[in-house]
């Protein structure tokens, strides 16, 4: 849009006394501005107060200056309203830091400034100041550094300087005022002097500081004095704004004290004569509560949302998938129009209001301001604007509902159970004797029995149920997410009645559950690239966070994965390589984190650097949730350099002892659990070799010593860390190993001696172990990985690209990966459901049944006899040797 310069001034003269004023009180301004030259004049603005010696009066002559300047910029087009904001907030700042340090040099003219910070509040701290605002800051002190004289106690230096600052900026005189100073969100205001010193203030937050106070804090910015004590308070307050796990306590914290603003606030409902833009239905804080609850219930652990502005929470909110693109799109211009609005309202007198005038001549000024015909055409947008505003806080507010019973008939003797068992759990659990605890666990009450009731084993479901509760640090906010997430209950009821390795996982780690609150958490996990960038995102540099974090990551994705499975969300498949792209991302962050801590150390060996070998299910590209991680560990390099660092170490000692820390890295568990248990016995010489060896010595061994069965590994391997270069120079020696003429008939009595070794020492579990039952997933292997040697092709670490290779080449029929498939599937989701690998309870066997396409258990074994015959028919076909088949 063209600026109309000319068109913003004759508004401004006609429809706003205040900006008339400023217009003939700053000509040299007005000249600029009536000349188009929009930057100029805000150069010289800035510049209007630097020849007047008293900081007061300098500080009114730049505040009148930037406010003519940025409203008839943002009248005629030329400002946006991001730009607006930016340089409103930007003067507040910077008078703010100025008149501090003022205050300070009067007393004490010598003293190096030190030791005075200003938080910034509000819409100061998020970089949105209006243009008749007041500024919202926290004045802290550090007794130790603040400039004082020798007989000023620090306490009374720093209320005599608060003092002082609040008189300077916001007294009137000839030139007008700097800003308004609301010192009242400081903690304990009521009694607390105007400066806090910096241990009083953090002791405040980490122990009594209410709800209103934690959605301040998102927005606060030490934005002037001594900054860099004022980052480090922020620093120190983290913890208290940013709670680790979801926080659904917030929303009933936020929906009272919107209840109570609404309740205040006794204007109308919607937009006409004394509505409220910041404060009515729909308008300007609805906007900014809504983002802000999102990010107190989600910020913990999504630092992505730790953002002060409100359009940037709202699109980050939308990035993360919690609202939807959508709402963001809707609330961030609705937002931006009510900011709009409320700027003109203030520019007519200067006068901190958000409210329309009440009568219609004056409500057709403030629209014809804005460039509107009248007020009937601002009230008829405005009632648009804060209808859709209002539609989505209403929407978060009632999220979830109160709890009734939906109607379900629940047998008299199983409530009679549960009556019994709740009071068992009330006299007895550390997590529901307080009134708190009691009181949120009342509103799920009802819903609780009827899932119970409804639950496949209603008995085993109310078991598992009492055994999270025992293990519960603390139950509150478990029953208020379920309070606003009642399908959630039936969730957790589900995995507690199903699948005893996850509910197992939920009772360590109930925290699990914050993974199935985000809009995503039924879809599979990103690529390995955006998960290893999950796991990065750590709020604390040191090593155990880092590690921590990986864990938290993983433990969430495969938990979500898990519970996918069992509400047959996804193809067991899919599943399968859901779990191997979450792996994936562990080793690369883990090794990452463990190659760093280590260098600090030993320093880098130039030239070199570590490869990770994946083989088995890993290097396949699909796991289960009960596969460990097999790895070989290479290096690259002159094996006879040393290392650079303060304790040097030659190549050898240097990776085999990394190699170790990389496996403690992905292996040990932290207080976020524990992560996978990694094998490296398909190293060379097994438990007898080093645990690093060179890539040269690697191929050797493989060209030179190695057993079949080490071949046939090689076939499913793939490198899963190091550089592009490495990666691709270990792959080509794999390459040259795999394709290596060799004697068939003695590669043929290899595989049918080490399949029958493994049939003897390894017999199936139960009776959907298809993993080693003859004609199972054992058997199809071995017989792949033959026909990949003996032929010399279809070397793809995906086993089912590599038959769909051998099926090109006539080597296999087919239907033959739709049957080594369908005993994935099984293989996958009997982990879960069946990882005895006999039958369950009847409802995890129909839900297996399900999740592997069948619509019953005993379809789903007569598939399973069906694949296992047409491998073994193949197996036939090929080692002319019978399976015998039940």
């Amino acid at each position: 849009m063209t600026a109309d310069w000319q068109s913003a001034l004759a508004r401004a003269q006609a429809h706003a006394p205040f900006l008339a004023l400023a217009l003939r009180r700053r000509p040299e301004l007005a000249e600029l501005l009536a000349e188009g030259r929009g930057e100029e004049a805000l150069a010289a603005a800035r510049r209007s107060g630097e020849r007047v010696e008293d900081i007061g009066e300098a500080l009114r002559i730049e505040r009148l200056s930037h406010a003519l300047v940025l409203a008839i910029g943002d009248l005629a087009g030329a400002f946006p309203l991001d730009q607006v904001l930016s340089e409103l907030t930007g003067f507040a700042d910077s008078a703010l830091d100025r008149a501090m340090r003022a205050v300070v040099a009067r007393r004490c003219p010598d003293a190096e400034f030190a030791g005075f910070t200003a938080l910034a509040l509000g819409k100061q701290g998020a970089g949105e100041l209006n243009y008749s605002s007041d500024i919202d800051p926290i004045l802290l002190y550090d007794p130790a550094t603040l400039p004082r004289r020798e007989r000023d106690d620090p306490g009374e230096a720093a209320q005599r300087y608060s003092r002082q600052l609040v008189e300077l900026l916001s007294s009137h005189t000839g030139e007008g005022y700097v800003m308004r100073v609301d010192l009242r969100l400081r903690p304990a205001a009521e009694v607390s002097p105007l400066a806090i010193s910096f241990p009083t203030a953090l002791s405040h937050y980490e122990s009594s500081a209410l709800a209103w106070e934690r959605a301040a804090y998102i927005r606060a910015r030490a934005a002037a004095g001594d900054i860099a004590a004022g980052e480090h308070f922020l620093e120190e307050v983290r913890p208290f704004v940013w709670r680790r796990s979801l926080d659904f306590t917030a929303i009933e914290e936020i929906r009272r004290l919107t209840a109570r603003i609404r309740e205040a606030y006794p204007g109308p409902r919607e937009p006409g004569a004394g509505f409220d833009v910041k404060r009515g239905r729909g308008g300007i804080r609805e906007v900014e509560f809504f983002a802000q609850t999102h990010q107190l219930i989600y910020g913990g652990r999504l630092p992505s949302l730790r953002l002060r502005g409100t359009r940037a929470a709202l699109d980050a909110l939308a990035g993360e998938g919690i609202i939807t693109a959508q709402t963001a799109q809707e609330l961030g211009e609705a937002y931006d129009r009510l900011r709009v609005v409320e700027h003109r309202l203030q520019m007519v007198e200067d006068r901190q209001t958000h409210e329309l005038p009440g009568g219609g001549e004056a409500l057709d000024n403030v629209a014809r301001l804005d460039g509107l015909e009248d007020g009937a055409a601002l009230l008829e947008e405005l009632r648009a604007i804060c209808a859709r505003v209002g539609e989505h806080y209403d929407g978060l507010l009632s999220e979830g509902d109160d709890g009734s019973s939906g109607g379900v008939a629940v047998p008299a003797q199983f409530r009679a159970d549960f009556d019994a068992r709740v009071a068992h759990w009330t006299g007895s659990l550390r997590v529901m004797r307080s009134a708190g605890a009691q009181q949120a666990f009342a509103v799920i009450r009802p819903r609780l029995l009827e899932a119970l009731a409804e639950a496949p084993d209603p008995a085993r479901a109310m078991a598992r149920w009492e055994t999270l509760l025992e293990r519960l640090p603390t139950a509150i906010n478990l029953f208020r997410l379920f309070e606003q997430r009642p399908g959630l209950l039936d969730t957790v009821l589900r995995v507690l009645t199903l699948t005893q390795p996850l509910a197992d996982e939920l009772a360590r780690r109930p925290e699990l559950l914050d993974a199935l609150i985000d809009a995503s958490a039924l879809d599979l996990p990103g690529s390995v690239d955006d998960l290893a960038e999950a796991m990065r995102q750590c709020e604390e540099p040191d090593y155990e966070t880092r590690l921590g974090r990986i864990r938290q990551v993983v433990g969430e994705e495969r938990f979500a994965l898990g519970v996918q499975l069992i509400d047959c969300r996804h193809d067991p498949l899919a599943i399968a390589e859901g779990l191997c792209r979450v792996a994936e991302g562990a080793v690369r962050t883990g090794a990452e984190a463990a190659i760093e801590e280590f260098e600090q150390v030993h320093g880098k060996i130039a030239d070199s650097e570590l490869i990770i070998l994946g083989l088995g299910r890993l290097g396949g590209g699909a796991l289960t949730h009960a596969s460990d991680l097999d790895v070989v560990y290479l290096f690259t390099g002159d094996i006879g350099e040393e290392s650079d660092g303060r304790r040097p170490l030659s190549t050898s000692l240097y990776f085999n002892r990394l190699a170790t820390r990389v496996t403690a890295a992905l292996s040990v568990p932290t207080a976020e659990g524990a992560l996978y248990e990694i094998d490296t016995r398909l190293r060379p010489q097994g438990r007898n070799g080093p645990l690093a060896v060179s890539v040269e010595s690697f191929a050797r061994y493989q060209a030179s010593e190695a057993w079949t069965w080490e071949h046939m590994a090689l076939a499913r391997a793939r490198p899963i860390f190091g550089s592009a270069e490495g990666k691709e120079h270990l792959q080509q020696a794999i390459r040259e190993v795999l394709l290596a003429p060799r004697d068939p008939e003695t590669l043929r009595a290899d595989v049918l001696k080490m399949r029958g070794d493994v049939a003897t020492h390894k017999p199936p579990r139960g009776d959907l172990d298809v993993k080693l039952m003859r004609g199972g997933l054992m058997d199809s292997e071995f017989l792949i990985h033959y026909l990949q040697l003996r032929h010399g092709l279809g070397f793809v670490p995906a086993l089912e690209s590599a038959i769909g290779e051998l099926v090109a080449a006539d080597h296999l029929p087919p239907d033959y990966a739709e049957h080594h498939l369908a005993l994935t599937r099984v293989l996958v989701a009997a982990r879960l459901l069946a990882p005895g690998s006999n039958e369950s309870t009847p409802p995890a066997s129909a839900v297996l049944a399900r999740a592997c396409g069948a619509d019953d258990l005993p379809a789903l074994r007569r598939a399973i006899i069906a694949s296992r015959q047409a491998i073994a028919a193949q197996w036939a076909e090929v080692f002319d040797e019978k399976l015998e088949i039940e």
